[in-house]
């Protein structure tokens, strides 16, 4: 018996699953990606619904529309689990003045960095924001990423952040991709409450954070069960430990999931706390030490890595994924997208900095970007990996071999994308 199908892609020189079997890939598990040759893909109603070799495919399943990949990779969509892509302006001026020496952390003391972003996102609409940030995202559908999470934290007050999120949600309605919204205003101090950090940590806990709580329960993620985060910038100039676990706390009360941004510069036990908290990922992790890059092994949280924002500060310096994969951790990659430190679309550029920088191999670097980091913003059962049952989230390369993502450089080898099971 013959099974009707919506769409059938086969004959691929390389079918690249990243099949996990429910759960996140640690060490030898990162090297998989479930390769199948001459593979093939069936998709029903937006799902995939069967997996296998062509021939055995086609003698069971037939489709109103086929897809011939020969000569051609299948992958899955990339996850981007770290993005600040709702902003307004640039930070061209910056880029030089980090070119003549001036650090990160030198230009946000002076009021520039984050606070520079803050002025312009305040400044700008909602409708013109969405606007800016939709174009965005559909240039990282091009280059392969079909889920993203987007954060806030470019308004660092409670209307301006509540602002963003109804932008991010326009955006989740508009948008191709899957989006995943995260809080994050505590993301620097804003001028108006400079030196005064904790006060202005106790608005974000006790004004921001439960008006941000009563949005998402009244917004389409709340219908879509996306999980909905509380984030922190735990660093030296921005959150100390005690005034970050504060905001986590809070949000963790209402019920959000937790995510930190840790050892970006400095360590200062932001990851041990996150950890403790049972965060869903603690990102960057440049500054980590070994013994707390031993604690997230043991734990269930997913370490988030982002060679990009190394690359673009002119950094030599980048974090330790070898080490990492190797002492255990669920390692994922992102863009952090931003106009700051990495105004980076693309996953595939990402992929190819991770192999060269980081020591990841190819297959490591593919699998943390879609199963792992489909984890590390609570979408695994759904994403990041071409198995039955999955949303049909699915790339076709125009290469013969998935390692050329990470081997080429400037060339876009993403061919089709396919969201839900309908070509974008």
């Amino acid at each position: 018996m013959v099974h009707n199908a919506s769409l059938i892609i086969h004959s691929a020189r390389q079918l690249v699953t990243c099949a996990s079997a429910g759960s996140v890939k640690r060490k030898d598990a990162l090297k998989d990606v479930g390769l199948i040759e001459n593979g093939a893909v069936v998709i029903t109603d937006g799902l995939i619904t069967s997996v296998g070799h062509t021939p055995d495919i086609l003698s069971v399943y037939s489709a109103d529309q086929m897809i011939d990949a020969t000569s051609k990779v299948i992958c899955p969509g990339f996850v981007d689990c770290h993005t600040h892509a709702v902003y307004a302006g640039d930070r061209v001026h910056e880029f030089e003045q980090r070119i003549a020496g001036a650090t990160y952390m030198e230009i946000l003391a002076a009021g520039g960095g984050i606070l520079n972003t803050m002025q312009a996102t305040r400044d700008t609409s909602q409708e013109d924001l969405t606007e800016l940030a939709s174009a965005r995202l559909d240039t990282m559908l091009r280059l392969g990423t079909t889920s993203v999470e987007i954060k806030t934290g470019y308004g660092l007050d409670t209307a301006t952040e509540l602002k963003m999120l109804r932008v991010i949600e326009a955006l989740a309605e508009r948008c191709a991709v899957d989006i995943v919204p995260t809080f994050l205003g505590a993301h620097a101090v804003p001028p108006e409450y400079k030196s005064r950090a904790r006060e202005y940590t106790e608005l974000v806990a006790k004004e921001m954070l439960p008006q941000a709580a009563a949005w998402y329960k009244e917004s389409v993620f709340a219908k879509r069960d996306h999980v909905f985060s509380v984030d922190v910038f735990c660093e030296d100039g921005a959150f100390d430990v005690e005034q970050s676990k504060h905001v986590l706390e809070a949000g963790q009360a209402l019920g959000m999931s937790i995510k930190a941004h840790v050892d970006e510069f400095v360590s200062l036990g932001g990851l041990s706390l996150a950890v403790g908290l049972h965060a869903l990922s603690v990102d960057h992790l440049d500054a980590s030490r070994t013994a707390e890059i031993n604690i997230l092994a043991q734990s269930d949280t997913i370490g988030v890595v982002m060679p990009a924002v190394n690359f673009h500060l002119g950094s030599t310096h980048f974090a330790n994924a070898r080490g990492m994969i190797d002492a255990g951790v669920a390692l994922a990659l992102a863009t952090d997208l931003n106009p700051g430190s990495a105004p980076c679309f693309s996953m595939p550029l990402i992929l190819a900095l991770a192999c060269r920088y980081q020591k990841m191999l190819p297959a490591e670097a593919l699998n943390a970007s879609t199963i792992n980091a489909a984890y590390a913003i609570g979408m695994g059962d759904s994403v990041g990996s071409i198995e039955v049952g999955k949303q049909a989230d699915i790339l076709i390369l125009n290469t013969p071999d998935y390692r050329h993502l990470m081997y080429e450089l400037g060339r876009n080898l993403v061919e089709t994308v396919i969201k839900r099971g309908k070509i974008i």
